[in-house]
């Protein structure tokens, strides 16, 4: 399942800063197109240097990083999906520090959990995640245009947030449970993505000014 967009509500304000998030991403994914591996392990985190408090700052720098095209335009498709919404609700710069914060506690967990791991860890979708969350609190009940694949065929269909979402989570719960059995040499970063999302839920109304509280945007 592919999320486009929110049919039952649109922004009143462009959202300023997730299209620039996807303009930064996209620009240094093309400079890494034309870099090489060694830049793109460089800015990545790895767990084990972390915990150990080397390279702080590749937890920011590994969030505007991808390792592939369907890597980035995953992440930039969901990013599009549900973050002009909550970009509204919390205002430009709240949603700028409150991506931010959650890309940064989404690398927090997955290093937690695997704190002896020297697998880079690269990605916007920790911070994503974590925009997923507060969408799930804010607008549980909106709709998402969401493109559906069951076998060869293609279909798009209206999926509430709460169980588009919901069911993302238990796939990333179960794939981080499968991870604990075997040994991973890669792959995806499943603790960064609940991580992500956790904190989006607990922290999301925080972000949101108190006078735009009861602002919900508006109804299609």
């Amino acid at each position: 399942m592919i999320p486009l967009s929110d049919v039952d509500r649109r922004p009143v304000n462009f959202p300023v800063v997730t299209s620039f998030i996807i303009a930064a991403n996209s620009i240094i994914f093309i400079l890494e197109l034309v870099g090489s591996d060694a830049s793109i392990v460089q800015w990545s985190f790895v767990p084990s240097e972390i915990s150990s408090g080397q390279h702080w700052v590749t937890i920011l720098t590994a969030m505007f990083i991808h390792g592939g095209w369907f890597h980035i335009l995953g992440n930039m498709v969901y990013l599009w999906a549900f973050g002009p919404e909550i970009e509204d609700v919390m205002g430009r710069v709240r949603y700028s520090v409150f991506y931010l914060s959650g890309g940064v506690a989404a690398s927090l967990a997955q290093v937690i959990a695997d704190p002896s791991s020297m697998v880079p860890n690269l990605g916007a979708s920790g911070a994503i995640a974590a925009v997923m969350g507060a969408f799930l609190v804010t607008f549980p009940h909106d709709r998402i245009r969401t493109l559906v694949f069951l076998g060869w065929f293609v279909t798009i269909t209206f999926i509430p947030s709460v169980i588009l979402i919901g069911l993302w989570f238990f796939i990333q719960l179960f794939s981080e449970v499968g991870a604990f059995t075997k040994t991973q040499a890669g792959g995806v970063a499943y603790m960064a993505h609940l991580g992500g999302l956790g904190f989006g839920i607990v922290t999301a109304r925080l972000f949101e000014p108190r006078d735009r509280r009861a602002y919900r945007g508006l109804r299609r």
